[in-house]
This record gives structure tokens, C-alpha cells and sequence, in this order.
């Protein structure tokens, strides 16, 4: 009995070391300052924030602390209330500074120059279905479950090298249809951040989108490449984003009411599929071809590839790149990284309380309980990199050890297949079996200490 509690009390430890080394080597309270939240008098902000941080390793909730007492805060539940719903805060802004901090400081110069860095975009259900008062609560379609539920869309950018996953920004999308809203937006200052914000909330996800990719383009993020789904590939979003100093890799759906240009005419990729001649055998794509994307009458050159389903010869994908020069090969492979987008949401609700751990009726609560998550999941992203790099030790390891490996081919391709077996109406995703199996090799990559109070909670 006294060896399990002696190790408990040495796990504890070792837990809380990792997260003083964490805030202090990435400046966390410089971060929130440069993100307006800051106080002149009282209880310091860094406290409350560690505070929140902490919870989900102390294995309780803030009400349990209070009631038993143990792991208590010394100030009052009220002021992490208050401090959760500051309008002030600018809660993309901090998780950008900090994500930029840790790439540029502790993965970037683990890698070789001719790694390949690129942004993910994704979005994910944040669900709220306990309470209809929740403000800018809204009627959101789940597209992996095929049924409206009560929430939000957590519209997430991401940055990957192909090894690690690190979470950038995000905004939880309520609908920009009033219909489909359940409550209203809060009265506040309009010259406030949270007004901002709960504007932001209510525009369509590609407008969203590029606003969070601008704040990681000012942050001075390095990544090539945008990746994203069949939900945010048309024509104006690739102007869009490419205007923006980025290449586009993306899936892109089969819809006849889609039109690219191919020999000066304007089609849909179903139909520049069945005017061309396709590989034979057992080639690893079926057709390439050179399309151009026009937008008020701009054009950008992109090229096309479409991905066989070996099981179902008339079934296939398209992967389109507006960077021409790459193979069709590496096409496959980057796109590859998107998938490390997965194993964060899946770890984010199975394990960090994504979605049980607020209770609040605040959008700019949940803002900020999403934020702190995020930061969470970079500690455990950082520690499971540098657990498994030994070029991470020093210099001496730098030089004469591999950097950690990138993503290959065949891994993107197998997971192209994957996807054929869950092909949706409108959607495709992977099966939940693959995305258990990714989440557990990322969760075995952790510390032991941690690991097992993630497992605990």
C-alpha cells in the first residue's frame, strides 16, 4: 500500500515537472499576454490557465476539487468563470503564437530542409446536446453519422511535418442560417474580441477557414502546402487560399455541378475522367491529367489525379494540386499527413475531455475550454516526438542520428484505400477501426506517466 502510494505521489511529480518545463520553455504567460489576457491586480492569469490545464491529469472536475478539497485552487471557482469568459481574450491568436513557438523552436529544426511542412484543415463535432440555452447553439448536420445534432462545427487548422501533429487555431461554427440556430449570439462590445468572435462563428466554413490560415501566415508558420477534404474544394476556394502564398492538395468530390477547364472547355471531372484513356494493369492511379481552375476570369494551372478502389473498377477518387510540378506519387504521399487531423480529434475526446469537461452556456467559455485543450495536446505532441527523436538530445544526436520518418507512399496510399471502404453519400472518411489504430500508436508513443493518466481519466 505505501509503494502504490509513494508512486503515485513520484507520477504526480514527474507530471507536473513536464508541464512547469512546457510553460516555461515556450513563454505560455507571454503567449496570454500578447493575447490581451493579462490582469493588473489579483490572481495571475498563468495560474488560472495552468489551473485548467492540470485538470485533466488530476483525473477530477473543478467541483470535485472544491468539494474534497483536494487539488483545490487558491482562488475562488469565480474567478476561473470570469477568466473563461473574458471577451478580451483572443483565443486563436494565443494558440497560433504558441503552436508557432513550438514548430519553429522544437520540430523544424529536427527536420531536413527538404521535409515537406503543410497546413491541415478539418472539422470535427463539438457537441452540445444537454442544454438548449447554450448561446449560438445550432442544429449541425454530422457528416460521419448522417443525423442533425445539437453543437457546434470545430473548424480546426493544423500544421504536420508528417511525423507530428501539432494543433494551430480553430473557431467553433455555430450556422450562418438563422434557421438552423437554436440561440442567438450575447450582447457585447462590438469593439471587443468577442464580438468578433461570434461573428466569425456564424460565416460559412470557407470564409472561416481563411481567416484562421491568415492569423497562422502573420504567426510566420513554415508549410507549403494546404490540405483539406471534398468539403472545401471548389474553385473559389483554391484561389482563395492560393492567393494567400499557398499550394493546394485536396480531394475533391465527383459532382456534375463542378466545372474545370480541359482543352478550353469547361467540365466536371466525371467527364474529363470518361473522355480520357485510362492506365492499364495494376497501375496506383487510374488517370493524371493538367485542368485549369477559373474563377472570375482568373486561372490557375492544377493537376488531377484519380486514385482506383481495386474491389469496384468504376469507383475512384480525385486528389487535385495546384503545385503541377509534383508526381502523382507525392501527391498521394502529402496528402497522406491529413490524416494525423483524426488521430487529434480522436484523442481530444477520448482522452482530454474535449467535450465533457465544460459545462458553460458561454461561447466565449467554450472558446477558451478549447483552447486549453489544444495546448494540452501540444505538450503531449511535443513529449511524444521528443520521447522517440534522438536528434532531439543535442547536437552530437543532431548530426549523426535519422530524423524521425516522414510519411511514405505506400502508408498514403493504403490509407486511400481505407477510405473506399467507408465512402459516404457525400462524404468520405476513414473507418472508425483505422482511426482507433492510428490514436493507439500516438497514445504508445507517450510517457508511461502520462499515458497512464490520460487512461485514468
Amino acid at each position: 500500500m505505501n509503494k502504490s502510494i509513494s508512486q503515485d505521489i513520484q507520477n504526480e511529480k514527474q507530471v507536473s515537472e513536464s508541464i512547469k518545463r512546457f510553460f516555461h520553455r515556450f513563454h505560455v504567460y507571454s503567449a496570454l499576454k500578447q493575447s490581451n489576457a493579462y490582469k493588473k491586480k489579483g490572481i495571475p492569469v498563468i495560474e488560472v490557465f495552468q489551473y485548467l490545464f492540470l485538470l485533466i491529469f488530476s483525473n477530477r472536475s473543478m467541483y470535485m476539487n472544491l468539494l474534497t478539497g483536494k487539488n483545490a485552487p487558491s482562488f475562488a471557482k469565480d474567478t476561473v468563470y470570469r477568466f473563461m469568459k473574458s471577451v478580451q481574450i483572443n483565443w486563436i491568436r494565443f494558440t497560433t503564437i504558441l503552436a508557432a513557438r513550438i514548430i519553429k523552436n522544437a520540430i523544424v529544426p529536427l527536420d531536413s530542409e527538404e521535409r515537406v511542412n503543410v497546413l491541415t484543415i478539418d472539422d470535427s463535432m463539438f457537441e452540445r446536446c444537454r442544454s438548449k440555452k447554450v448561446e449560438l447553439l445550432a442544429k449541425v448536420y454530422d457528416h460521419a453519422k448522417h443525423a442533425y445534432k445539437f453543437g457546434f462545427r470545430m473548424l480546426t487548422l493544423g500544421w504536420t511535418d508528417g511525423s507530428t501533429f501539432i494543433p494551430v487555431n480553430n473557431v467553433l461554427l455555430s450556422s450562418e442560417n438563422r434557421k438552423n440556430r437554436i440561440n442567438d449570439a450575447a450582447s457585447v462590445d462590438k469593439r471587443s474580441v468577442g464580438y468578433k468572435r461570434r461573428q466569425l462563428s456564424m460565416e460559412k466554413g470557407t470564409t472561416a477557414m481563411l481567416e484562421l490560415l491568415k492569423t497562422a501566415k502573420n504567426a510566420g508558420i513554415p508549410a507549403k502546402y494546404v490540405l483539406f477534404d471534398s468539403w472545401f474544394s471548389s474553385p473559389s476556394t483554391l484561389h482563395a487560399v492560393k492567393a494567400l502564398d499557398y499550394d493546394v492538395i485536396g480531394m475533391v468530390k465527383k459532382t456534375p455541378k463542378m466545372f474545370f477547364r480541359y482543352n478550353n472547355e469547361d467540365m466536371p471531372l466525371t467527364s474529363i475522367y470518361r473522355k480520357n484513356k485510362k492506365r492499364r494493369g495494376r497501375s496506383k492511379y487510374l488517370l493524371s491529367v493538367i485542368i485549369e481552375v477559373v474563377k472570375d476570369g482568373e486561372v490557375i494551372p492544377a493537376k488531377v489525379v484519380y486514385v482506383r478502389n481495386r474491389n469496384k473498377k468504376k469507383d475512384y477518387l480525385c486528389l487535385i494540386s495546384t503545385d503541377i510540378s509534383l508526381s502523382e506519387e507525392e501527391i498521394i504521399r502529402i496528402y497522406g499527413k491529413r490524416w494525423d487531423t483524426e488521430v487529434f480529434f480522436k484523442v481530444c475526446k477520448s482522452y482530454l475531455n474535449l467535450s465533457r469537461e465544460c459545462n458553460s452556456l458561454s461561447y466565449d467559455a467554450m472558446s477558451a475550454h478549447t483552447a486549453v485543450v489544444f495546448t494540452r495536446y501540444m505538450m503531449l505532441s511535443l513529449e511524444s516526438r521528443e520521447a522517440n527523436d534522438q536528434r532531439s538530445m543535442g547536437e552530437i544526436f543532431l548530426y549523426f542520428t535519422d530524423e524521425m520518418s516522414d510519411i511514405t507512399w505506400i502508408q498514403a496510399f493504403q490509407m486511400l484505400l481505407e477510405m473506399f471502404r467507408a465512402i459516404l453519400a457525400d462524404n468520405t472518411e476513414l473507418s472508425e477501426e483505422k482511426i482507433d489504430e492510428l490514436v493507439d500508436a500516438f497514445m504508445n508513443t507517450l510517457p508511461i506517466v502520462l499515458k497512464s493518466r490520460l487512461q485514468a481519466a
